[in-house]
């Protein structure tokens, strides 16, 4: 979760146009990834019913990205964590209609809670605020997120997690590889410890940790401690960029928070 968190300042440090950045990330993460499993000996086979899934897993992880940084650029650390942190009681709504599983009367409150939370995030309703659009953007970003996490629910148990990592960086490297048509490539190579750190540090090596904890946690008991990553990422956005966040801002990410912990230990129990 320390790793995954260092996502909110990096993205805010790099001064690259956001789909530069991602593709940087993702054809970096990509070959970090592949090299992994090679060594580790993972077959990279996928059945053909599956492919066309993997590929949309793969186009909404690029979305999500891609307008989550949008998010962090538009506003600080601190909101576009908590906005995207939305995410899992999103996922509460979405899974009943995707899965086709039982809709709870419980989800009701937690969402409303969730509102209430992002309430206090936004300074001002108003699309001309940066900040307040920043929020909508990053909600829209977790909206996308729980999507992706939903479709994949069935084939992380068929497949290994780091070779549909490796499928899905891949992807959105070749969506994204274009926007380095407009981009100055000397500028890229200048920020290359930041990118080298986001692809290497937050995505290959936090994501296969976080994977890898699923063997010794519920995927359950795994989200509640994913709860601590916006905890994480302020922290660290405030020791490197000096963000602090504002007490509506800890109250609105205190009451979204509260939600995803609630829903989690509701769903353990």
């Amino acid at each position: 979760m320390l790793f995954i968190s260092t996502s909110g300042a990096l993205g805010r440090y790099i001064q690259l146009s956001v789909p530069v950045t991602i593709a940087s990330r993702a054809i970096l993460a990509f070959v970090i990834l592949v090299l992994c499993c090679r060594f580790k000996k993972v077959s990279f086979k996928i059945d053909k019913a599956d492919r066309p899934m993997i590929i949309l897993s793969g186009l909404l992880m690029g979305v999500h990205w891609v307008t989550y940084f949008y998010a962090l650029q538009m506003s600080n650390v601190a909101i576009g964590m908590l906005s995207m942190f939305t995410y899992p009681v999103l996922t509460a709504f979405l899974e009943p209609i995707i899965l086709k599983t039982k809709f709870q009367k419980i989800h009701l409150l937690l969402g409303a809670l969730v509102l209430l939370g992002i309430y206090f995030l936004i300074p001002d309703f108003s699309l001309a605020n940066s900040y307040t659009l920043a929020i909508l953007i990053g909600v829209f970003s977790a909206l996308v997120y729980a999507m992706r996490n939903l479709l994949m629910k069935s084939k992380v148990a068929k497949y290994n997690g780091s070779m549909l990592m490796s499928y899905q960086t891949g992807i959105v490297g070749i969506i994204l590889l274009p926007a380095f048509l407009f981009s100055d490539f000397s500028e890229v190579v200048s920020q290359w410890q930041a990118i080298l750190t986001l692809a290497l540090l937050t995505t290959a090596i936090g994501h296969t940790l976080f994977l890898a904890s699923f063997k010794h946690f519920t995927i359950t008991t795994a989200s509640i401690l994913s709860s601590v990553q916006p905890v994480y990422g302020i922290i660290i956005g405030a020791i490197f960029l000096s963000e602090y966040p504002t007490w509506t801002t800890i109250l609105g990410g205190v009451l979204i928070l509260t939600a995803v912990v609630v829903e989690s230990v509701r769903t353990y129990r």
